[in-house]
């Protein structure tokens, strides 16, 4: 979806997620307030009508930038929640699961977009509830299906599935997001101790090993 009628030796323009890609590197570069629709078109290698056919305004196109890069991160946990589901040892498979969701939520181009679209909600409080919905929340969603699988297969107590989600998922990634948002280097308390405090919660005494 990125090729354009050109003209030959002229590399082709940006359409469609290409465009959404190069419209968030803007974004991300000045800002909202600071990006413009010109510069998305000229990196998009456009004109600003065709960039205006796609996407109507600013805020439309800031819209569907955050959507887009939401629903392509929302199903990025799943390998890792298999492999949890198939791990034999509870403790190990979630210390890994804790890890690749630690690396992933704090890498640098995730904590860029979460402080953009934090930075924004109190201007576009629609758009930060729908990067909310479409990453955290349905990742949550995903993460709760596993625990109840975890459930059956290693006796893990399981009430609310969500709640139960949500406090692993704190636990691992907490401090260091709220540091990664603040852009403090500090140390990362490591995953297993989260587990363990998770495990001695959620895992009756006779089943921790």
């Amino acid at each position: 979806m990125t090729a354009m009628t050109r003209t030959p030796g002229r590399p082709a323009g940006l359409t469609g997620e290409a465009l959404l890609d190069t419209a968030r590197d803007v974004f991300l570069e000045f800002g909202y307030a600071g990006a413009s629709m010109d510069e998305v078109a000229k990196r998009a290698r456009i004109s600003k009508a065709s960039l205006y056919r796609e996407h109507a305004s600013k805020s439309a196109l800031y819209a569907a930038v955050v959507r887009h890069w939401a629903l392509a991160g929302r199903d990025a946990m799943r390998p890792a929640l298999e492999a949890v589901r198939a791990h034999p040892d509870l403790r190990e498979g979630l210390v890994a699961l804790g890890e690749t969701m630690r690396a992933g939520m704090l890498s640098a181009p995730v904590v860029a977009m979460r402080r953009l679209v934090i930075a924004e909600a109190a201007a576009h409080p629609e758009v930060a509830r729908d990067y909310l919905a479409q990453s955290w929340d349905a990742n949550i969603r995903n993460l709760a299906d596993a625990m109840i699988d975890l459930s059956d297969a290693h006796g893990l107590t399981v009430d609310d599935a969500d709640a139960l989600a949500s406090e692993f998922t704190w636990l691992v990634v907490g401090a260091p997001l709220n540091a990664g948002l603040l852009g403090v280097e500090t140390g990362e308390p490591p995953v297993a101790r989260a587990v363990d405090l998770f495990l001695a919660g959620y895992l009756p005494r006779e089943d921790r090993g």
